[in-house]
């Protein structure tokens, strides 16, 4: 059996402390929740709120040279084919053959049995992609996939010309964007620190 992260019970205790207060609740906790996501509750949101609201004034409204974007979630698949998200934006993944647990290969280089269980060998590493893929319009096939972007840096570089444009800037100038991005983690976890659906703040 795995030995337990003495970190661990302190994270337990910081979870706890932020759903007490209104900070992070689990994502569907009613329903037995789901892994990795979260929701925010009214301090949590407010204090979003404030940390988006400063870092857009002090990257936007007090800098001439930066332009401000909000870019849709959903984007053309070609620009995650252009961009090499989908051929590149892999994760290595290996399986327990014993208690089917999954794990990046690279947590778990060198080791021959499962850090779950410990009884059992590993399956080779294969690729896994971290977007998560849906579909748009009523049929789902291949001609309908879309993703949900893994960042929001693409919505800025295929809006440059636009932003140049409409914006009159010189080069150099730089675009910001808040918003959110999604991945499809293998190891979720530690939190808010690593989950599947966050915001980001990029320039």
């Amino acid at each position: 059996m795995a030995k337990k992260n003495p970190n661990d019970d302190k994270m337990e205790r910081l979870v706890s402390l932020c759903k007490r207060r209104g900070f992070i609740y689990p994502s569907s906790e009613i329903y037995g929740g789901l892994n990795s996501c979260w929701d925010y509750g009214p301090l949590g949101a407010e204090l979003k709120r404030n940390i988006k609201t400063f870092w857009w004034e002090a990257m936007t409204a007090r800098r001439d040279d930066i332009e401000g974007l909000d870019a849709a979630i959903l984007m053309h698949p070609q620009v995650w084919v252009t961009s090499g998200h989908v051929a590149e934006f892999h994760d290595p993944l290996v399986d327990c053959r014993s208690c089917k647990a999954r794990f990046r290969a690279d947590d778990v280089a060198g080791k021959k049995n499962c850090p779950n269980c410990g009884n059992a060998t590993l399956t080779e590493a294969r690729q896994f992609n971290l977007m998560f893929k849906t579909f748009m319009g009523p049929v789902e096939d291949n001609s309908a996939v879309v993703y949900l972007r893994p960042e929001t840096a693409q919505g800025i570089y295929v809006n440059f010309l636009n932003v140049k444009n409409s914006s009159r800037q010189k080069i150099p100038f730089g675009i910001a964007q808040i918003g959110k991005a999604f991945r499809n983690e293998i190891t979720p976890g530690n939190f808010i620190f690593r989950t599947r659906e966050f915001e980001q703040m990029e320039m």
